[in-house]
């Protein structure tokens, strides 16, 4: 079965409009700090949203505390000398996948998955480990950005904390926790790995999309 598209209604970035893919919203609201922007299953809703505004639409999501003015002084830009890491889980565990990109070009440098019975704290952690090998291997300088603070917790404990219990099904993706978690207690790194300020810059480079 083909897989449905999403529609994506930007009502504040670089380029306002209604767009088709993930990618093409990225490019639009990418850098733009307070960036909103939605995903809607068809066009018909998309185009009701974007005639409107993202006041009505954010309240039937979680709300969250909004940050000052001086807050957002406080954090500053997002570090572009870096890359962002990100996964995402098609339910609790379900079929999970992980990808670093450029932050501020959104390219993709590595991507891992889909794996079959997984967790999103599984991807993210991986996907940390994952931006630290490649750093390292590259002798880059660049930081890493990560929207999980249980991920980055995990990192700093040498340790994959998951309460998912090793299966048939997930075995591949076991095994590659192992590696990860090997690859931490073997190896040194100067790299940074800092949180990712959605409240103030949006959602992560390297997301899915798939809110």
């Amino acid at each position: 079965m083909a897989k449905k598209n999403k529609f994506y209604v930007v009502w504040k970035g670089k380029r306002p409009g209604i767009y088709e893919s993930w990618d093409d919203c990225k490019a639009a609201i990418s850098g733009a700090k307070g960036a909103q922007y939605m995903s809607f299953p068809n066009f018909e809703m998309a185009k009701k949203a974007y005639d409107s505004n993202y006041d009505a639409y954010k309240g039937k999501k979680k709300k969250s505390p909004q940050l000052s003015s001086q807050d957002l002084i406080k954090i500053g830009e997002p570090n572009y000398h870096s890359i962002a890491v990100d996964a995402a889980s098609s339910g609790n565990p379900g079929i999970m996948e992980y990808q670093g990109v450029d932050t501020k070009t959104g390219k993709r440098l590595f991507k891992q998955g889909p794996f079959p019975e997984g967790t999103n704290n599984i991807g993210e952690f991986l996907a940390i480990v994952h931006g630290l090998a490649y750093l390292k291997q590259r002798n880059s300088d660049r930081i890493i950005y990560s929207d999980s603070r249980i991920a980055i917790s995990w990192v700093r404990k040498k340790s994959c904390n998951t309460r998912l219990s090793e299966n048939n099904k997930n075995n591949p993706l076991f095994d590659l926790i192992r590696r990860a978690v090997e690859w931490l207690k073997n190896n040194s790194y100067n790299t940074p790995i800092v949180k990712w300020e959605t409240k103030a810059w949006g959602e992560i480079p390297a997301d899915f999309g798939r809110k």
